[in-house]
């Protein structure tokens, strides 16, 4: 689309193909930095992903091309707060990750829910934000659990993510602020003020 307007066969095929195989993200070039019709050139872009992510055999794709998970803690956390999102239909998974391994096993995981990722570090979360499903968003660090629950309870609401009366999965590492201590699960319930109600 440097310089038409509209795709060609090879151009579809080859965005619909990186999502098929599940890539962290897709991204053009010359369409956009040099090109006729940058705006379009994205638009279409973003429609054929989605046009693809609504396609009844892309879940079973994806699923099939699941990494299986390696015998750690966080792995193992990572997969329960998947199949926990899934089983009871939470809107939400939400991991907190300073230095961003949390949110990568998370995505890795390829869930049917969005994945809100929570970083202090303003670096992680922009690292992170073209990793595959998830939405990062720069927060203090929690001084408690407490704190960490009514936090992302907020956020997810703040974003759009979810509203109250929804249940959220939070996953994150204790003591908190630990770095690479994924080992705690929590299911939220969002509260009438956004906060959590349980």
């Amino acid at each position: 689309m440097i310089f038409a307007p509209v795709p060609t066969r090879a151009e579809v095929s080859d965005v619909a193909t990186a999502v098929f195989e599940g890539a962290d993200a897709i991204m053009l070039s010359a369409e956009s930095a040099s090109g006729q019709y940058p705006v379009e050139a994205v638009s279409t872009m973003a429609s054929i992903a989605r046009t693809v992510e609504r396609e009844p055999h892309y879940p079973g794709i994806i699923y099939a091309q699941r990494a299986h998970p390696e015998a750690t803690g966080a792995d193992a956390i990572s997969l329960a707060a998947r199949q926990i999102a899934e089983t009871l239909k939470l809107t939400s998974i939400v991991c907190y990750t300073s230095s961003g391994n949390t949110g990568l096993r998370a995505a890795r995981e390829r869930p049917e829910v969005p994945i809100i990722a929570l970083s202090p570090v303003i670096q992680t979360a922009r690292r992170l934000s073209v990793v595959w499903g998830l939405h990062c968003v720069v927060s203090e660090e929690p001084t408690d659990l407490d704190d960490m629950v009514n936090r992302a309870c907020r956020i997810v609401v703040a974003e759009g993510f979810g509203k109250p009366g929804d249940r959220v999965i939070i996953s994150a590492g204790v003591p908190l602020g630990t770095p690479g201590a994924t080992n705690m699960l929590r299911i939220a319930y969002i509260g009438s003020d956004g906060l959590s109600g349980i």
